[in-house]
């Protein structure tokens, strides 16, 4: 595995960047999942792709990322496959304005995978306790969101987890995919 030290494009990288880590939702699933955040109004549908987060927008030292790209190949190595299912829909409303598909299988193993990716070089604090799900709607008015909790609550699908990403935020505000990590 070559270690991230460019860009695709070349660029260097900044000093400090923004990385998430996450489970990718497969299409047709994720671009369904999606199009139903766009048709909603939600203006980061097409610049987050499709996910399960398992750590948060979490900035970074570019000179650390070695040893965090070692951290997350460690931790894949100690997980396994898992079937995930989405199901029905879910809100942390009042307390933060966000719509989303439940994870009804493999919320268990996310959790696992959330607590030892959140430890080592990526240790950190949450505003929030960890809680697997897929964010359907964020930040939208109150109808909006009523209108995507009754949508969601009619969302199957099921899957395989074969690993999970590493992403960075760039410039342009938009989460890119930079590194898998397959589970043994």
């Amino acid at each position: 595995m070559t270690p991230l030290t460019r860009l695709p494009d070349g660029e260097r990288l900044p000093e400090l960047l923004t990385i998430g880590v996450s489970v990718s939702v497969p299409d047709p699933f994720g671009s369904a999942i999606q199009d139903a955040r766009a048709g909603h109004g939600d203006p980061q549908a097409r610049s987050i792709p499709t996910h399960v987060t398992l750590l948060p927008p979490t900035e970074v030292a570019a000179a650390d990322l070695p040893k965090i790209e070692e951290h997350l190949a460690e931790v894949a190595g100690g997980h396994r496959p898992f079937r995930m299912l989405l199901q029905g829909g879910g809100t942390f409303r009042p307390v933060s304005p966000v719509v989303f598909v439940r994870v009804e299988e493999g919320a268990q193993e996310c959790r696992l995978l959330e607590a030892d990716i959140r430890s080592g070089p990526l240790a950190r604090e949450l505003a929030f306790p960890y809680h697997p799900h897929v964010t359907v709607a964020h930040g939208l008015p109150e109808d909006v969101l009523d209108q995507a909790y009754e949508q969601a609550r009619g969302f199957r699908a099921a899957f395989t987890v074969p690993g999970f990403s590493l992403s960075r935020f760039d410039a342009d505000e938009v989460w890119r995919p930079w590194r898998s990590y397959p589970f043994s």
